[in-house]
């Protein structure tokens, strides 16, 4: 996006660049698994066909739902479908990492 104002466009480049060497990505999400279910839909305007997702347990029921196995089973724009053991918890929560 290009601004009129020169000084101040550059002046976001700059904020923004910075903002990346300091680790401010902009990658991040969250997402709590779907209870009684055997997948969960992400969605991220974010996601593309080939982004990675990171997964990162928040709770001690996330972390067995991780330990027993959860995959992403499909990407498409916009959106992941989580595949994961059908568990009646209701705070399996992850911090995701999303590149790509």
């Amino acid at each position: 996006m290009m601004l009129p104002n020169e000084k101040e466009h550059r002046r976001q480049i700059a904020q923004a660049l910075n903002n990346q060497l300091g680790g401010k990505l902009n990658a991040t999400a969250s997402v709590t698994l779907t209870p009684s279910a055997t997948s969960t839909t992400l969605t991220d305007s974010r996601i593309g066909a080939n982004t990675f997702i990171g997964f990162t347990p928040r709770t001690l029921n996330a972390s067995t739902a991780w330990i027993s196995g959860l995959y992403v089973s499909a990407k498409q724009n916009g959106q992941a479908t989580i595949a994961h053991a059908s568990s009646p918890n209701t705070d399996q929560t992850f911090d995701l990492l999303l590149i790509g």
